[in-house]
């Protein structure tokens, strides 16, 4: 980009600045060392813009995956044209709340298929009546116990919203396969193609041993269970994205930035490995493979970084070491919010800053090449379930940041910028580095199951939180900017909760009592049999465990009973002594 001669003047230039100008300037404020950077072509003297950046929707995606975004207007941004989304992240209490709820909120205009939350005895294969679910049914999320709960949801989608017209999101990870052979049974009574089904199942078992623990089997049988779920769907459900892997987790556990990238790529890399080993070719299943963000922080433009690191970095994983031939291949798929601050930003504490957060977060995410989200809404940290208020403030934000601001037209506008090719740079070179770490220990797989993932990152959260009680981390309103003139800022409340607070209260036991009368209708002679089933597929590590969990599905074998089944031949993940 600079001949080297001009490199030379610069650097020369520069040092004559640090020790004149600048030199000046710190001796007038006291200071030893300036807090802030310049940059200049020195620091990216082996910049190469074809190489390094290229052109939108071209390899090797720094700037985007896509040519151009999808164009955004009306009410609530919806996308338009061809493309399907599914809606609200959300679900709470019995089958019939959230039923109701996605019925009010579609009244309310907002578009898109259900993006459903599953409470905790869900997520980890308990059903409702399992004493160790006692206190959580319906509480993170809605309880969905077998067919019957699965689907009175979707009688919320029928007609022009019938699941042939719509996408469905699933945060679900080990009992992922549960949920898909629902679906597919859904889609089956409706007398819908399968093929016609689109979606996307979290499916990321990985990220739960690292992160989160909502996990049920040992690391390897998890696996088995993720490759039957991608050998499955890419024959069968090929609109469908078999698998959401997740730096966002990651990140909210505690993960440094350089960490949550080369971790999640990593485990990436195994998931690609885990379908290539299945027999499958690498450009056949890949292209349904996404990601979810990467989490974030306040630090915006550094945010900014990652993720035009981690399009580059998929991209060169895919094409160099996995040999895919196809574009598609190489594109790393995340969502309209590609950065973000994460909802660990925020605070319960002067809680309407949190609004602040989130649109510098969409600020993020627009100059990194995605769509302006303000996202978490501000009483994120306040409990489970939106306000309308939260979320209108959040939708005209993003209004504002398209339509006032309009930070959306132009794609990656720091592209060239000294410090962001730079930094970008760095965060490559520190993820490849940990990446490197990873696979000499045999992948990602080797790494979680020696527990060396989840220590590191224990680590870095203690340093972390150590930062914020010592106030070396400044966060407004919780460590610093606590006088007594300082304001508890509260917004009018002005329609009542979306989710019902009584049927809050109340879910667990009417799901009891659902629970009963579902078990004491159905077949219990084609309930055996297909759990009988079940348990010989899994025993052959060749087999696929989906094709009898739908059988298991349409005999209403519940989320409990299938998953028992499994872990007679799986045995169950214990962490005990890993970290």
């Amino acid at each position: 980009m600079f001949s080297k001669e001009r490199l030379e003047e610069i650097k020369k230039k520069r040092q004559a600045w640090e020790q004149g100008t600048l030199a000046k300037t710190m001796k007038r404020f006291g200071v030893a060392q300036s807090a802030e950077k310049f940059y200049t072509p020195a620091d990216i003297q082996d910049h190469d813009f074809l190489n390094d950046v290229g052109f939108p929707g071209e390899y090797p995606y720094t700037s985007g995956a896509y040519a151009m975004s999808s164009p955004m207007e009306g009410l609530k941004m919806a996308a338009t044209g061809s493309l399907v989304r599914a809606g609200i992240y959300s679900g709470y209490g019995t089958a019939e709340d959230t039923r109701e709820y996605y019925k009010m909120i579609q009244a309310k205009g907002f578009p898109g298929g259900p993006n459903m939350a599953f409470d905790l005895p869900t997520q980890i294969g308990l059903d409702s009546d399992d004493p160790r679910a006692r206190g959580e049914v319906g509480k993170v999320g809605v309880a969905v116990d077998s067919f019957a709960d699965f689907e009175t949801i979707f009688e919320a989608f029928t007609g022009p919203r019938d699941i042939d017209k719509i996408a469905s999101n699933f945060t679900v990870n080990a009992t992922a396969d549960h949920i898909i052979a629902m679906y597919v049974t859904l889609a089956d009574k409706r007398g819908i193609g399968r093929d016609k089904l689109r979606g996307t199942p979290q499916n990321d078992v990985l990220k739960e041993f690292v992160a989160r623990s909502t996990h049920i089997f040992p690391i390897k049988p998890s696996m088995r269970m993720a490759r039957d779920s991608i050998v499955f769907c890419n024959k069968e459900l090929p609109l469908l994205n078999t698998i959401n892997i997740c730096g966002y987790h990651i990140r909210e556990a505690g993960a440094t930035r350089d960490q949550c990238l080369a971790y999640t790529l990593s485990n990436g890399i195994a998931y690609v490995q885990l379908g290539i080993d299945a027999g499958l070719n690498v450009d056949e299943f890949v292209n349904r493979f996404a990601f979810l963000n990467f989490g974030g922080s306040m630090e915006i433009l550094k945010e900014i970084a990652m993720v035009r690191a981690a399009r580059r970095m998929w991209a060169k994983i895919m094409k160099e070491r996995f040999g895919a031939k196809d574009p598609r291949s190489w594109i790393m798929r995340l969502p309209n919010a590609v950065a973000s601050i994460g909802c660990s930003t925020t605070t319960a504490q002067r809680p309407l800053n949190n609004h602040t957060r989130a649109v510098l977060g969409g600020v993020a995410s627009a100059l990194a090449g995605g769509t302006p989200i303000a996202f978490p809404p501000y009483d994120e940290p306040l409990g489970l379930g939106w306000s309308m208020e939260a979320l209108q403030l959040s939708i005209d934000a993003m209004r504002i940041m398209a339509h006032e601001a309009k930070l959306t037209e132009v794609i990656d506008p720091f592209a060239g910028s000294y410090y962001m090719e730079a930094q970008t740079d760095e965060i490559e070179a520190k993820a490849w580095e940990i990446i490197k770490q990873i696979d000499e220990m045999g992948g990602a797989v080797a790494a979680i199951d020696k527990g060396w993932m989840q220590r590191a990152i224990a680590k870095s959260a203690h340093e972390h939180q150590q930062q914020i009680e010592k106030g070396q981390k400044v966060i407004v309103g919780l460590n610093a900017f606590l006088g007594e003139q300082e304001l508890e800022v509260m917004p009018s409340r002005l329609v009542p909760d979306a989710y019902d607070p009584a049927k809050r209260a109340e879910a667990e036991e009417r799901q009891l009592k659902r629970l009963a009368q579902m078990k004491k209708e159905r077949d219990n002679k084609a309930l055996e049999a297909s759990l009988k089933r079940l348990e010989e597929v899994a025993r052959d590590e060749k087999a696929n465990v989906i094709y009898p969990m739908i059988e298991c599905v349409k005999a209403y074998a519940t989320m409990g009973e299938m998953t028992k089944t499994l872990k007679k031949v799986f045995g169950e993940h214990n962490e005990y002594g890993m970290l």
